[in-house]
């Protein structure tokens, strides 16, 4: 009896090690720009709220099932493809009054170190350059889930959020005090490579 429990266990414990692995490796963005978004929010005097996105952005993570811990993230975001669905608004925001996008072409992500949290969801902790101001950011993250595509290869997908405000990151343009901040959102399916 205590040799079938004993091969019980391993044969469990091989099975776990097994499924970890499955979905552990490095994952490319979907940049077909299907199945990823970089969305904003901003308050508009504290009467509305201002939505857009960026258009063009592209990354890769890297998943380590057994130690999430150790998992890594990087993104590069082309901050010209701002979009705000207003085209006079979207050439005020690429101008030096925001993004100064002739100066300040991309804007990037890169993970220092992941935190787990009891119900599995994690913080991510990197750094956010833009606009030519690096800082430290904590990115709210989970995991939405994985698995096999119908294309022969394998997916995963996270959605995160932050908030930064305007003026850590050198932007001068003074919007009151209901718009110091932005809340950002990321929505992104990666292909394993």
């Amino acid at each position: 009896m205590k040799k079938l429990i004993l091969a019980s266990a391993v044969s469990m414990a091989v099975m776990a090690s097994a499924q970890a692995d499955e979905h552990s490796g490095t994952y490319d963005f979907d940049n077909q720009q299907t199945h990823q978004f970089i969305t904003f929010k901003i308050s508009h005097l504290g009467y509305s709220w201002l939505y857009g996105r960026f258009n063009d952005f592209d990354g890769q993570f890297v998943y380590d099932a057994e130690n999430p811990e150790n998992s890594s993230v990087s993104v590069t975001i082309d901050t010209a493809s701002v979009d705000s669905n207003h085209a006079e608004r979207d050439k005020h925001l690429r101008s030096d009054d925001f993004l100064a996008v002739s100066e300040f072409g991309e804007a990037t992500f890169k993970s220092k170190r992941i935190v787990m949290e009891d119900d599995g969801e994690a913080d991510i902790i990197g750094d956010l350059t833009l606009r030519g101001v690096t800082r430290e950011v904590t990115l709210e993250a989970e995991m939405l889930g994985h698995g096999k595509d119908p294309w022969g290869g394998y997916r995963m997908g996270f959605e995160a959020e932050t908030e930064i405000k305007l003026k850590d990151f050198g932007i001068p343009m003074d919007l009151g005090k209901a718009s110091e901040t932005v809340e950002i959102e990321i929505s992104v399916e990666g292909i394993r490579q």
